[in-house]
This record gives structure tokens, C-alpha cells and sequence, in this order.
């Protein structure tokens, strides 16, 4: 029994025990994957060690292709080092200056957009962040909302971020923030084990902006409207949200009107567009770049997305496993 014992915690330790530094030669790299290395790469040397790279390898010569592999071994830009940041800044910079005689046709931003990297957090992308920020008149002022947004995203942590997407029409801009959040976070169960039980809450996090002005350099001028959450799964709650349950800003910010500063109008500059891949900053240059999924400029559905914390698809899960 002990060595049993024994032999199941090896592997476990094993997981836990810092492993030595793996020094891995680019140019070695390089001479199984000549066709997509850039041709000016150096035969610098890349330190891993065991827990992540530093200085990010791209090995798409195409700046697209580079920036979106990047994006893709980040997690969207989420946990992208500084030094990948960097080099994901480099990489836009490029793209733009492919474009950057070109003026930005405003019928091109249109569409359903993909959030696939940002240099910020995620939410950020959201009208009602920018109009947050915009009303920030200093720069200490600035740099407040930015801890409060590093705050806010501490504060998610519990939670899974998901689809993030902009959908674009000639007078409004919507953004769909996807989040699940498990709702029982542990128990002990004989055949399922210790860990969380597979029920989570999920919803979409609404935000439109009307598209007030349209200056010629591909901007979009923005007010702030109105937040709601769609597709609750969660039971009664999602009636009320159905029947209208909604933040109006527009009206909670005529109603304070004199207590507020004034109402700021944010703008979300797209600095390239192409047919799949758009580019677009705010007013402190973070980066987000999104994918384009289609031509639809309506909003999603989620009328019929289930409310019931997920039970239908566990139970059809267990019957068609055990049963």
C-alpha cells in the first residue's frame, strides 16, 4: 500500500519540482520550418524555463498572420508579458503604415467583429468603459480610472471571459461582453470527485452607443446609451431582463445633469480595416484588434438561449454517458 502510494504522489512532485532552463536555438528552430520563418530573424537564443517565454517567437513572416498567432498564445492579449506587448504594438504599427495613405471607408467598419487581442483589458472595448474614461479630464484623473479598471478586472477573476464582439451599423456600435461564472464553486460528490459542480451563470453584457459623428479618418464618435445583461440563465432573473430591465445612462445623466461633468462623447479611432481584420485604438492608444465574422450589423439573439443554469445539458449529459 505505501509504495502505491508512493508511486501515485512521483508524478505529482515531479509537476511541482522547477525544471532546468531549456536554451533552444532559433536557427536550429528555423531549419524545420524554413518557408514560414522571417527572413530577417537572428540566430538569437530564447531562454525557457518550464513557465513561460519572455520574449514572444513569432514565426509568421506576414504582420497579420504574426499579430494573430501572438493573440492567440496570449489569450487575446490577456497574458501577454510586456515584452509581448511590445511586440504585438510593433506589429499593429506595421499594419497601419501598409495603410496608412488609404482613408478608412466608414462602410467597411460595418459588420459583426471579434475581439481577438487587446493591450488593455478586455472590457475596455465596451462604449461604456470609453465614455467612463472620457469624462476623466486630467491626467491624474486617467490614471485613476486605470486602477479602477485593473481593479475591476482583479474582481472577475472568478469568472470566465468569453466571446467579446463589437456589432457595427451605420448608427450604432454594440458591444457583447460573454461571461460564465461557476455557481457552485466546490463540493464533494462520490463519483465526480472534490471540484466544482458543471453549473455555471452566463449572460451577455450589452452595451450600445449611438454613432454620432463620423470624422474622416475612420472615426466613430460615440454616446453612451444604455447597459443591459441578455441571455441570463439564471431562472426569474431573466424574465425581469427580458421585460426591459435595463441602465439607461442617456436619462441617468439628463436626470444628474448638474451634478455630473459634462457628458463626454469618446472616440474610437479604426486606424485599418480590411476584410478580415480591423484595427482600432482609443483615446490613450490602447490597441484592439478584432476579426471579422460577418456582414450582420444586427445584435445577437439570445432570446433563445435556456434559462436554467445549465441542468438541461447536464442531465442530457449524464443520460447519454451512463445511461
Amino acid at each position: 500500500m505505501k509504495r502505491a502510494t508512493l508511486a501515485c504522489l512521483i508524478p505529482a512532485v515531479a509537476a511541482w519540482t522547477p525544471q532546468p532552463s531549456l536554451r533552444v536555438s532559433r536557427s536550429a528552430m528555423r531549419s524545420s520550418m524554413d518557408d514560414s520563418w522571417p527572413s530577417d530573424s537572428s540566430d538569437e537564443v530564447t531562454e525557457y524555463n518550464g513557465y513561460g517565454v519572455e520574449d514572444a517567437v513569432i514565426l509568421d513572416a506576414d504582420p497579420e498572420g504574426a499579430l494573430l498567432q501572438l493573440a492567440a498564445y496570449t489569450a487575446r492579449g490577456e497574458a501577454a508579458t510586456a515584452s509581448e506587448r511590445n511586440q504585438a504594438r510593433s506589429l499593429v504599427a506595421q499594419i497601419e503604415a501598409s495603410a496608412s495613405e488609404q482613408a478608412v471607408d466608414a462602410a467597411a467598419v460595418e459588420g459583426t467583429w471579434e475581439l481577438v487581442f487587446a493591450d488593455t483589458q478586455l472590457f475596455r472595448s465596451s462604449p461604456f468603459f470609453m465614455a467612463g474614461r472620457a469624462v476623466c479630464e486630467t491626467p491624474e484623473d486617467a490614471k485613476k480610472y486605470d486602477w479602477f479598471c485593473d481593479m475591476h478586472r482583479a474582481a472577475l477573476a472568478i469568472s470566465t471571459i468569453e466571446r467579446v464582439r463589437q456589432v457595427v451599423s451605420a448608427n450604432q456600435l454594440v458591444s457583447e461582453f460573454e461571461v460564465r461564472v461557476g455557481a457552485v464553486p466546490f463540493v464533494n460528490l462520490p463519483l465526480m470527485g472534490s471540484g466544482g459542480l458543471p453549473i455555471a451563470i452566463t449572460g451577455s453584457l450589452v452595451s450600445t452607443a449611438d454613432i454620432v459623428g463620423r470624422p474622416s479618418d475612420g472615426s466613430l464618435e460615440l454616446l453612451m446609451d444604455s447597459v443591459e445583461v441578455k441571455g441570463s440563465n439564471v431562472p426569474g432573473l431573466r424574465a425581469l431582463l427580458d421585460n426591459g430591465l435595463k441602465l439607461d445612462t442617456r436619462a441617468v445623466a439628463d436626470a444628474l445633469e448638474d451634478n455630473l461633468p459634462k457628458v463626454r462623447t469618446p472616440i474610437f479611432r479604426t486606424t485599418y480595416v480590411d476584410s478580415r481584420l480591423r484595427v482600432s485604438r482609443d483615446q490613450d492608444d490602447k490597441i484592439f484588434v478584432y476579426s471579422k465574422i460577418s456582414s450582420d450589423t444586427q445584435p445577437t439573439d439570445y432570446s433563445t438561449a435556456p434559462a436554467d443554469l445549465g441542468l438541461s445539458a447536464l442531465v442530457n449529459g449524464l443520460q447519454t454517458a451512463f445511461f
